[in-house]
């Protein structure tokens, strides 16, 4: 089974050839890069996908390159998530005991309690409010 990078944070003039040089120069390895491309202007969206043989070479292609300087930004670089996957559907981490005994929010019962008015949060804000 392959594992795939993503490397984020990418000036828009980074090819996949750059990306393959910058790997071959830290005798890092990797079977493929795709840089995403608009498809109407086929400018970079400023992220990529490096493919590599294992386990081994993807942690050690993210030591190299998540929080590296270039150009005056930080690139990222992580797992990725399989392709159709969003961030929703990933597993979350278990929620404390305590809110798991509440109701979801749209079945709880109203608050008897009255809500108070809030005070204005700035000098301007109490004016407008005065005025208002």
């Amino acid at each position: 089974m392959g594992y795939t990078v993503f490397l984020g944070n990418l000036p828009r003039w980074v090819t996949a050839d750059d990306i393959m040089s910058w790997l071959q120069a830290e005798n890092l390895v990797a079977d493929s890069v795709k840089v995403i491309r608009n498809p109407e202007t086929q400018e970079s969206r400023g992220f990529a996908f490096i493919e590599v043989p294992n386990e081994e070479e993807m942690h050690a292609i993210i030591r190299r390159f998540d929080r590296a300087p270039l150009e005056g930004r930080l690139l990222r670089a992580n797992p990725a998530h399989p392709p159709g996957t969003k961030k929703a559907d990933m597993p979350r981490p278990q929620q404390a005991k305590a809110r798991s005994d509440r109701p979801p929010r749209e079945n709880r019962k109203p608050s008897s309690k009255p809500k108070k008015p809030r005070p204005p949060q700035t000098i301007m804000a109490e004016e407008l409010s005065k005025i208002l």
